[in-house]
């Protein structure tokens, strides 16, 4: 038996991840963004208010990373989104975290977190539907311990953080289920 349950986002799971920018000033913001998602093999879409202080970064430098937040991190991963820089100046700071300038684009990656997507500003969608930043992908930077062969890294060794909008809780990317493109290869007969 199924219910309906009205409308409500229920897509998931949703990853966290912290996307950070440089103010003009080089000052660094970062915020907790679970509506974040890969929109090609070399763009990243997020879905975030343009009243954010790190979107006004983003618009302003036109560069910013994704860093996908981890178990480890889960203190910081949680403050970059209970509290705004728009309020509060020195919220990198108090995070406790650590970053450095990104060889390829003008951002941060905040080197606590596994993985970081380099990007720059490829366009800004703001619809009465949606807002959107889209980021054209230029590198990908990420800890030896999570890369596996061919350069590819190893979701399970990330120990990623996902979002549940229903409870409001993390949780942890868990164990291979199956191999994509080979579990239904049977039906095709």
């Amino acid at each position: 038996m199924r219910k309906n349950l009205g409308a409500q986002p229920a897509l998931f799971p949703m990853p966290v991840v912290i996307v950070a920018a440089y103010g003009a000033d080089g000052s660094i913001c970062a915020m907790n963004a679970a509506w974040a998602q890969i929109c090609s093999s070399d763009k990243i879409a997020l879905f975030i208010s343009p009243g954010h202080k790190t979107t006004k970064n983003i618009l302003e430098t036109k560069a910013f990373t994704v860093n996908i937040a981890d178990v480890k991190n889960i203190v910081p991963a949680d403050f970059f989104g209970i509290a705004t820089g728009n309020n509060m100046p020195d919220k990198f700071e108090r995070s406790g975290c650590t970053a450095v300038k990104s060889e390829f684009v003008n951002a941060p990656v905040i080197t606590d977190f596994p993985v970081s997507i380099e990007c720059e500003l490829a366009e800004e969608i703001n619809t009465p539907n949606v807002h959107a930043i889209i980021g054209k992908i230029i590198n990908v930077n990420a800890e030896e311990a999570v890369v596996g062969e061919g350069d590819k890294i190893i979701p399970e060794k990330v120990d990623a953080l996902i979002f549940d909008q229903y409870r409001s809780g993390y949780y942890k990317v868990g164990e291979k289920a199956g191999q994509a493109w080979s579990e239904g290869k049977e039906l095709m007969k």
